[in-house]
């Protein structure tokens, strides 16, 4: 999810996995894939980033929560013998 401005300064969040393309028309333009169009104030190059920092800091979350779920299984067999 990615935090965005539109063009009457309202931030809005969206699900950055229905993006579809971005576009500078000189505004910036969010097509997402259900065909609705979303005009932000951010540039392309924004939007980018964000996108970027927002899936980098979600797949550590995960990675996180995998190391830990394989920490608590092995203290578990560990236990069993």
């Amino acid at each position: 999810m990615i935090r965005v401005t539109k063009l009457n300064n309202q931030e809005i969040i969206i699900n950055d996995d229905l993006i579809e393309f971005v576009e500078s028309t000189p505004d910036t333009i969010i097509s997402l894939i259900d065909g609705k169009k979303i005009m932000v104030r951010e540039t392309p190059d924004e939007i980018i980033k964000r996108v970027a920092v927002f899936r980098k800091m979600a797949s550590t979350i995960e990675w996180k929560a995998n190391a830990e779920e394989n920490k608590d299984r092995r203290g578990r067999i560990s236990d069993a013998d």
